[in-house]
């Protein structure tokens, strides 16, 4: 079957396969995170985002091959309940944007804007989305062979940004880097992989970027 980037909490993973990355994307509860676990189909070597809940069931998808690294997207409890687990059975470095480092239970690597994070011979680069915390990132998959691919966490979804619980100073944040750092950047045909929920593509959410803007969330 294709893939859509559809999962439901409790059922199988959706697996993409790029010419040279497999992406793996899991539902997992109770709050129906998306987890993502990318594969290098030359090496081998995989990085999961976001170990959010179900060690078990994360580690049952990582299987032998085990994990280069663990990217967490960003600070909120819900998308880093079973990192602690999954780094001590891996023994994989937990990675981190440095202005959420310390919302994270164990210690992490820390990166910055413009860093790269390797998932074998490709890479991700990290994109700071400020807003939806301080620390949030998206990651960037530019695939050699096909359209750009965008791991937003809680900063994009189908419909509108991540919550900003109504602070303005924290929504215009957000919604500035969202248009300027993604949107200002990449095509239309960018496939993007939120925190929750379904995947959508920029072109489909572009037209309504002003709406968002206007109506504050």
């Amino acid at each position: 079957m294709s893939y859509t980037g559809d999962v439901t909490h409790g059922g199988p993973p959706a697996v993409r396969e790029l010419d040279r990355l497999t992406v793996t994307k899991l539902s997992v509860g109770p709050m129906d995170n998306n987890a993502y676990l990318l594969r290098c189909r030359d090496t081998g070597a995989q990085v999961l985002i976001d170990a959010a809940n179900e060690a078990p069931r994360l580690l049952d998808l990582i299987g032998d091959a085990g994990l280069t690294s663990v990217v967490t997207t960003h600070r909120h409890m819900d998308h880093w309940v079973a990192l602690e687990e999954v780094v001590a059975k891996t023994g994989a470095p937990a990675l981190v944007h440095a202005d959420d480092a310390e919302g994270l239970p164990i210690a992490a690597q820390t990166l910055t804007d413009g860093d790269t994070v390797a998932v074998g011979d490709q890479t991700l680069e990290v994109i700071h989305v400020r807003g939806h915390t301080p620390g949030s990132v998206a990651l960037l998959y530019r695939d050699p062979a096909g359209t750009p691919h965008l791991f937003t966490g809680d900063s994009l979804f189908p419909g509108g940004v991540g919550n900003t619980d109504r602070d303005p100073e924290r929504f215009g944040q957000l919604i500035d880097d969202v248009e300027q750092k993604l949107f200002g950047r990449l095509p239309d045909d960018t496939w993007f992989y939120p925190g929750h929920g379904a995947d959508s593509t920029l072109g489909a959410e572009r037209a309504s970027l002003p709406q968002w803007r206007a109506r504050g969330w």
